[in-house]
């Protein structure tokens, strides 16, 4: 795997050094007082950069009328299965770094990642996951604690990849329907915070969905906002479904985000018929959207596996 960031102008590189930082910072002040052995032995193998920096397709245009900016998307390899823990081990890390970039400006790029062991990592490349396949190809290593190399892809032949497409839809895009009907239920009950989780689930769901079938790989993570931001650069029609102008549509999108833990366990979380009604119409959209890219997608596949034979 490649290891140089020539392609990327010196702010880039000075600014992916920095994020470098932060998260070893987080990462050993988490750990720094660990009694348990498999914790002192804790370490970061590999951290990959991946998506359009990687490849030289970013976009920085945050002065223009659309304000569009690609984010950071890194790959943190661990040696230790229970160090993937998103929510234990991850959430200082994922604070800092929206900190330094929200707040104080420190850093001026989005950084989104994903976190998982080598072994995960090579079986998704065994199992022809396209995720797992394009990191493979087009991933720079910021740091390795080793050399040791990712294992070769094993590309799926084209029956089995439109198999495992189907498979992920069926599975995935009826629990939407299900989720949606009980919001809708819960919603003329007027059990408002109820209504929300399961409007939340609905999306969720849906993202899923659309990764899973796209890409063979969805990350382990209910952040709604970090779903869609890995769905929307698969297909751009994603982008309008969630008004990005308006600071009320914005706001009402954080409380659905929020609703996964919030609207069951937090006490003053609130939110309103008209804002569910709404949140809920573009829920249903992106329904209908997902929908339609994943059956292109599944088109696509059956021609692959008719031209194979």
């Amino acid at each position: 795997m490649r290891s140089d960031l020539d392609h990327l102008p010196a702010n880039k590189q000075r600014e992916l050094e920095r994020v470098l930082q932060l998260i070893f910072e987080e990462f050993e002040d988490a750990f720094a007082l660990a009694s348990l052995d498999w914790k002192k032995k804790g370490r970061v193998l590999k951290v990959i950069l991946y998506g359009s920096y990687s490849r030289g397709t970013w976009i920085d245009e945050p002065h223009t009328a659309k304000g569009y900016k690609s984010d950071y998307d890194l790959l943190i390899i661990v040696n230790d299965k229970r160090l993937t823990d998103r929510v234990k081990f991850w959430a200082k890390v994922d604070d800092r770094l929206m900190r330094e970039y929200g707040i104080t400006g420190t850093i001026k790029t989005p950084v989104n990642f994903i976190v998982h062991t080598l072994g995960e990592v090579n079986e998704g490349l065994a199992q022809g996951r396209y995720f797992f396949m394009d990191i493979a190809r087009d991933g720079i290593a910021l740091y390795e604690s080793d050399d040791t190399e990712l294992h070769e892809p094993k590309p799926k032949t084209p029956h089995a990849a439109l198999a495992m497409a189907r498979e992920y839809f069926e599975e995935w895009y009826p629990s939407f329907g299900e989720f949606f009907d009980d919001f809708r239920a819960n919603l003329e009950r007027e059990r408002f915070k109820k209504a929300a989780f399961e409007l939340h689930q609905a999306a969720e769901r849906l993202y899923h969905c659309l990764l899973l079938t796209a890409c063979f790989y969805s990350p382990h993570n209910h952040n709604l906002a970090f779903l869609r931001t890995q769905a929307e650069r698969l297909d751009a029609r994603l982008t309008h479904v969630w008004p990005k102008d308006n600071r009320k549509q914005r706001a009402m999108f954080e409380k659905l985000k929020d609703a996964y833990v919030k609207a069951r366990y937090a006490k003053h979380y609130r939110i309103s018929a008209e804002e569910l009604t709404w949140l809920g119409e573009r829920v249903e959209d992106l329904g209908h959207v997902v929908h339609e890219i994943c059956s292109e997608r599944i088109a696509q596949l059956e021609a692959t596996a008719r031209e194979a034979g």
